[in-house]
């Protein structure tokens, strides 16, 4: 069985699964931080998974008064929107049968950072935009279509681009005692 027949029926059994029990499909995925020192009000260390937990250093922007010597937040925002692209466009290729040859995921985010320093209040605290460009070469004999299909379905399936998009609401909380 090839790999593509494997993420197929992968997927069926997950499919039958979720729409037997709906539940079954909601995901939640899981970032802390907390446990390295304090004291530093520059360096910070976030654990990214809900199955094994990976540690990421990340430090403040220098924009914002830090040394931005290891990803800063935005970095590694700008990294899901890669990754998550990049991952899409695999598991969907590896579905049509398409060989990828060469692939590349590029993410830039646009931010001005008077917002989160307070110094204008018509400045929005946020990124303002971000663009992803793909660099994607697939096996010379691919109809073109089928590319055009691979491109549409992976961007339509790629979950972190479409959050992006649809401006999910995120919800604070603060205890503070």
């Amino acid at each position: 069985m090839n790999i593509a027949e494997q993420l197929r029926q992968r997927q069926s059994a997950l499919r039958d699964s979720y729409r037997q029990n709906p539940a079954l499909a909601l995901v939640t995925d899981h970032a802390s931080t907390g446990g390295i020192g304090l004291q530093d009000p520059f360096h910070g260390e976030v654990q990214v998974g809900g199955g094994p937990s990976v540690p990421f250093g990340f430090a403040v922007h220098d924009t914002l008064g830090g040394p931005h010597d290891a990803p800063c937040p935005g970095d590694l925002l700008c990294a899901a929107i890669a990754s998550c692209q990049e991952s899409s466009l695999r598991m969907v290729a590896t579905l049509l049968q398409v060989e990828i040859t060469e692939l590349q995921v590029q993410t830039r985010g646009e931010v001005d950072v008077r917002g989160t320093l307070g110094m204008d209040p018509a400045v929005p605290v946020g990124f303002q935009s971000f663009a992803v460009d793909v660099r994607l070469r697939v096996a010379p004999s691919t109809d073109p279509q089928r590319v055009g299909q691979l491109t549409r379905a992976a961007e339509r399936s790629c979950v972190v681009i479409q959050t992006l998009k649809r401006g999910t609401p995120v919800t604070v909380s603060f205890d503070a005692g």
